[in-house]
């Protein structure tokens, strides 16, 4: 209990108890980032007592999960959380990630890979004895994750919609003590998607994520997401997930453009040609997934990224 404090907000920092008194709630604490040692009532970090600095956190799968705090030794399941680990500055408590995680380049390149996001290496991440584990729901294997639970705090995303992913970015930051890197990058990445202009004429776009079988990106994805922030409607939107498709299923559908994604299939310039023989009346285009399907501070680039796509689809349609 203490007195107001300059720049907090009612109702999220303190609030006014029956005796009159200033009282800070746990969101203040963690702002903070560490106990004052004076036993405030909603201090997450064990009242100043070492041995008692766990915290708890509710996962976006609704798992309430006791974390050691702060985390010293984290090991992250999927690319795109892996690098907002080192967007939050936690180079040095990352431990183990998958052999899919990729950016930064040069910095993941040095840390211990644990497997696949589909089949972990459960003895290497035994040897690495982690205290904090970050996977999601669509991209790891519930086998996989339900062992990691058995032994480690396993902190889980489940992402569709832009809003999702800033809530994973500050959640995560929050469980890492990291809460205002975490704000700033939610909040750029929301200010710079609310300046970009979507593509205007409303042309709709087949979203293909694999070839033989051929599989598109539909609604209920993060994907179908990012191609409404973008500016076209899903060929396939009135499916789920991530269904197979035929190749005069996707004929009959017409869409204006199909975009043939870099990950996970990795199409290339060549299948271009194919798709065109076949639809001759649509525009294939090879497109970057990182930025259609990752949902960590790779959306930070986002924005800009579809502006030049956009140009690049408007040039082609006016052709």
């Amino acid at each position: 209990m203490s007195k107001k404090q300059p720049d907090l907000i009612e109702g999220e920092d303190y609030y006014i108890n029956a005796d009159g008194l200033w009282v800070f709630t746990e969101r203040y604490h963690r702002r903070r980032g560490y106990c004052c040692g004076s036993g405030c009532l909603h201090c997450p970090y064990g009242f100043g007592k070492e041995e008692s600095k766990i915290i708890r956190s509710v996962d976006q799968m609704g798992k309430d999960i006791s974390i050691p705090f702060p985390p010293k030794r984290i090991i992250s399941l999927v690319p795109s959380q892996t690098e907002l680990l080192f967007d939050l500055d936690l180079e040095e408590y990352i431990v183990g990630t998958t052999k899919f995680c990729v950016h930064p380049s040069d910095k993941v390149k040095r840390k211990e890979k644990i497997g696949g996001t589909k089949k972990f290496n459960l003895e290497k991440i035994n040897a690495l004895q982690p205290d904090l584990i970050i996977g999601n729901k669509e991209e790891n294997y519930s086998e996989g994750i339900q062992a990691l639970q058995q032994h480690y705090p396993v902190w889980m995303s489940d992402i569709y919609t832009l809003e999702d992913a800033c809530s994973m970015i500050k959640g995560i930051a929050e469980i890492t003590n990291k809460v205002e890197r975490g704000e700033e990058i939610a909040g750029e990445i929301l200010r710079r998607f609310a300046s970009y202009e979507p593509l205007p004429n409303h042309a709709s776009a087949a979203y293909l994520i694999w070839n033989e079988p051929l599989m598109v990106a539909a609604n209920e994805t993060f994907i179908h997401e990012m191609l409404t922030r973008f500016g076209v409607t899903n060929a396939f939107g009135q499916l789920t997930r991530y269904p197979e498709v035929t190749i005069q299923q996707l004929i009959q559908t017409k869409p204006d453009f199909i975009f043939l994604s870099s990950e996970p299939y990795p199409f290339k310039e060549k299948h271009i040609a194919a798709f065109s023989d076949s639809l001759p009346n649509s525009r294939v285009l090879i497109v970057d997934g990182e930025y259609f399907s990752w949902y960590g501070s790779r959306l930070l680039k986002a924005p800009e990224y579809f502006k030049e796509l956009k140009d690049l689809c408007i040039s082609i349609q006016e052709r």
